[in-house]
């Protein structure tokens, strides 16, 4: 009866056979683990510890816990045992649901690599730096140890190939919060936003997980050259919500529109008899156009240019030039400001007659003489 019990004691053990092992030992470079039933002990070398690659075994495993190995090698009163390949066989299996369910997966970063980050899935998964983002990362050195969300984007069981991505997850919260946001938006609203990125034509403003365009011409009341002249990215800023079109997901915004206008409290800023100075913006026949405040322009009559006659106000003006104006009349209700040039200009001296000198020839010459001869007439 005792021999039955030890010919059941002494199963047979071949490569290839899935084991459970207790580990005993944990030393750098191996483990070594009792497996019931089993004649001797086995060892697994550190590179088969784990998918990843590991300084000390100790940092995978302890002492006193079971796992379940494969036997890869049998040597004389030893097994080589794996780890890493039970690991990566069960991880597939579970990868692949995932992977067709489109199911996002959360795990530990456990290493920063040349070209991306590293986890362990049972398996060595590789995020490309690439697909860590949505935008540019100048250094990955503080992302180990951090736990993230990934879409596999990619995997290859025979290649033992394994490629995810963070981009991903974060593209698709920003899709699901983008239908939300332009459900809700309305023609006429004000709200706070970021700006994103520049362009020559204008400015992207994010309003909440989606960005809406705030053209060049919507930046201010004022002409504006170059966006960067008003906006940079990163700033907040207040925008109203010109027009939302759901199907396109194309937003129009103006920032221009929650700004003060620039006829507002003129009174005050343009009293009349006021002295402002302005740029020249056109010249037409019957006067200039100055602007005194970005947006607010006046008209300077012809009449109101110069104190001679002119034929064309571009006979003493030219576009761009800075001039001096008198505030004349203020019409904020027209936005009309009228202004004057002259006003402001010394009216050059006319001649005096006080000190004027009769000629030589008539000196000593009076009415006196005149009338007297006359009377010499009657007399005579």
């Amino acid at each position: 009866m005792s021999e039955d019990i030890n010919i059941e004691m002494q199963k047979e053990f071949n490569e290839g056979d899935r084991v459970t092992g207790k580990v005993v030992k944990i030393e750098d470079k191996s483990v070594t683990v009792e497996i019931p039933g089993a004649p001797f002990d086995g060892v697994i070398p550190i590179s088969e510890v784990s998918s990843l690659h590991i300084e000390k075994a100790s940092d995978v495993v302890s002492e006193g816990e079971e796992l379940e190995l494969k036997i890869i090698k049998t040597e004389e009163e030893n097994y080589v045992l794996s780890k890493r390949q039970v690991d990566a066989e069960d991880a597939w299996d579970a990868l692949e649901e995932k992977f067709n369910e489109k199911e996002t997966i959360e795990t530990e970063i456990k290493d920063v690599v040349k070209g991306g980050l590293v986890v362990d899935l049972g398996v060595r998964g590789f995020i490309p730096a690439s697909l860590v983002e949505d935008h540019f990362v100048e250094s990955f050195e503080d992302y180990k140890g951090r736990e993230m969300q990934f879409k596999i984007v990619e995997m290859d069981k025979e290649k033992n190939r394994l490629i995810l991505s963070h981009r991903a997850v974060l593209e698709e919260e920003k899709a699901a919060k983008k239908g939300e946001v332009l459900e809700t938006l309305e023609e006429g609203q004000v709200l706070e936003g970021t700006v994103q990125r520049l362009a020559a034509f204008g400015a992207f403003v994010d309003i909440g997980g989606v960005d809406g365009l705030v053209h060049i011409s919507q930046l201010s009341h004022a002409h504006v050259d170059k966006v960067s002249d008003v906006v940079s990215e990163g700033d907040t800023v207040q925008v109203k919500v010109l027009s939302v079109d759901r199907e396109a997901e194309r937003i129009s915004l103006s920032i221009k529109e929650t700004l003060p206008g620039p006829w507002e409290n003129i009174e005050e800023k343009a009293p009349k008899g006021s002295v402002l100075e302005g740029t020249v913006k056109r010249l037409v026949a019957y006067g200039a156009f100055v602007e005194v405040f970005p947006g607010v322009e006046g008209l300077v009559h012809i009449s109101r240019i110069a104190h001679e006659h002119i034929g064309t106000p571009n006979e003493v003006l030219t576009e761009g030039e800075t001039v001096q104006v008198k505030v004349l009349e203020v019409n904020p209700g027209d936005e009309r400001l009228s202004l004057s040039i002259k006003d402001l200009i010394e009216k050059e001296a006319e001649p005096a007659y006080d000190n004027y000198e009769m000629p030589e020839e008539t000196q000593g010459f009076s009415m006196g003489d005149v009338i007297g001869d006359q009377l010499k007439k009657f007399t005579e």
